[in-house]
């Protein structure tokens, strides 16, 4: 009978015997807030593999934050009582030759890959030790899904908002958010270039592969060519978790009666602007 002590000495060695990696993200922007590799990530990422994969709860309730939340690829969303009571399981927690590294100052993201599921695991640093305050999945679809036409007026989010911001870096996004969604409405590519960071990550479990600044970019000058209609779904309700220079936002967005959108964003303020740097998006079945 296998042991879960001996079950983490075999996954722990076979990690360590692989060619399996936590890779920093490589992009062109030479700013090196988020290319720095943190060995203590990487080793309490793998000690939430771990005690996942042998449902030590006693390991998880050290690891996951307070405010913890875990949203599954059907749009579940879990509580950290409820994933303590009964932790899901998924594939893109297994080992994973595709797995990478970000850091933003307090906040390191973790994205793991799986098939087509996608696993985004939002790591904080409190009292000089990392804990999961978000995990949040996004099955990618076989096909990209157009979904239902959309409006060419956009009141909620580009001019008002069910959510009060509470201090300054929280004004700072939502300007900068609503100037961004005002930019997709109007397919005016450049100003919301403006508003995203150069290694900004969409994964959207409408589409079939991970869409990145240039797809966006792409997108929306194709958009306005063609004059599809493309204002954004309406924000429902959101939580945002401030870290410096960093802050994590949580959100649900809903149209009439299309299903709900589980929404985690990372924002990172650099050079003075707030910027969106990712957003992992996964519709509600």
């Amino acid at each position: 009978m296998i042991t879960r002590k001996t079950f983490a000495l075999v996954l722990f060695s076979v990690l360590a015997a692989s060619s399996v990696q936590l890779i920093p993200v490589a992009f062109a922007n030479d700013d090196p807030s988020f290319k720095k590799d943190d060995p203590s990530l990487k080793k309490a990422d793998l000690a939430f593999l771990q005690a996942v994969s042998s449902s030590d709860k006693k390991t998880l309730s050290s690891i996951l934050d307070q405010d913890f939340s875990w949203t599954d690829s059907v749009g579940k969303t879990y509580t950290r009582d409820e994933v303590l009571q009964n932790t899901p399981n998924s594939p893109a927690n297994s080992i994973s030759s595709e797995i990478q590294q970000r850091l933003y100052g307090q906040v390191g993201l973790i994205l793991a890959t799986s098939g087509k599921t996608h696993a985004a695991r939002f790591w904080v640093k409190r009292s000089d030790r990392w804990h999961l305050l978000v995990y949040h999945e996004a099955t990618l679809a076989e096909e990209a899904r157009s979904g239902a036409p959309r409006p060419k007026v956009c009141e909620n989010p580009c001019k008002t908002l069910p959510y009060e911001p509470q201090n300054d870096a929280e004004r700072g996004i939502i300007a900068s958010w609503q100037a961004l969604e005002t930019a997709v409405t109007n397919h005016d590519s450049q100003t919301w270039a403006q508003h995203v960071a150069d290694e900004f990550l969409l994964i959207n479990s409408n589409n079939d592969h991970p869409f990145t600044k240039a797809d966006r970019i792409a997108i929306l000058d194709k958009q306005k060519q063609t004059g599809t209609s493309s204002a954004p779904i309406p924000l429902v309700s959101a939580q945002m978790f401030d870290f410096g220079d960093t802050v994590i936002m949580a959100a649900k967005h809903q149209r009439d009666i299309d299903k709900p959108v589980r929404v985690s964003r990372i924002w990172i303020k650099r050079d003075g602007q707030w910027l969106m740097a990712f957003s992992e998006q996964t519709i509600v079945q």
